[in-house]
């Protein structure tokens, strides 16, 4: 059986995230999306509600092999846990590229069984960012184009009770 993990912080989850989601589904047994507990970014939605909208894009999309566990530490040490051996990483540029193979290297030299995928953003998708959809709707634009409606509600909502 081969397992994967596709991790990160998913603050939002984007149609981007999505789409790596269901693209990698497609070839391991079990996908397990796994939202960062320990995160540098200062997320606005707390890791619990990050489960929760992930598990609703899922379910969405009814994707039976994809399942959504949280995590905190070395990814490494969580893929250990769940006898993963593939770590699913999406690429929107060069940048990225760069940055996510220092790290795959590494997670490699920390756990010698895991390798890691790279999936490269479809071009619709290769300027979304959860940075840049926070922002805009911070700002009060439109995000709808970026991520799902029950997202856009959800993060609106919280942003107008920050405001409050």
């Amino acid at each position: 059986m081969t397992i994967a993990v596709y991790p990160g912080t998913f603050d939002p989850i984007t149609k981007g995230h999505i789409d790596i989601i269901v693209r990698a589904s497609k070839f391991v047994d079990k996908l397990i999306v796994s939202p960062a507990k320990d995160t540098l970014k200062n997320p606005i939605f707390s890791q619990e509600e990050r489960v929760e909208l992930i598990e609703h894009e899922i379910k969405s999309q009814n994707l039976s092999n994809v399942i959504v566990l949280p995590f905190k530490g070395l990814i490494v040490n969580f893929l250990k846990e769940q006898k993963a051996t593939l770590l699913i990483r999406g690429i929107r540029g060069i940048s990225d590229f760069d940055n996510e193979f220092t790290m795959a290297n590494m997670n490699k030299k920390l756990h010698n069984n895991i390798d890691t995928v790279f999936l490269p953003a479809l071009e619709s998708f290769q300027f979304i960012s959860s940075t840049l959809v926070r922002q805009i709707a911070m700002l009060h634009g439109n995000i709808e184009e970026f991520v799902s409606e029950n997202v856009k509600n959800k993060i609106m909502e919280k942003l107008n009770n920050k405001s409050n």
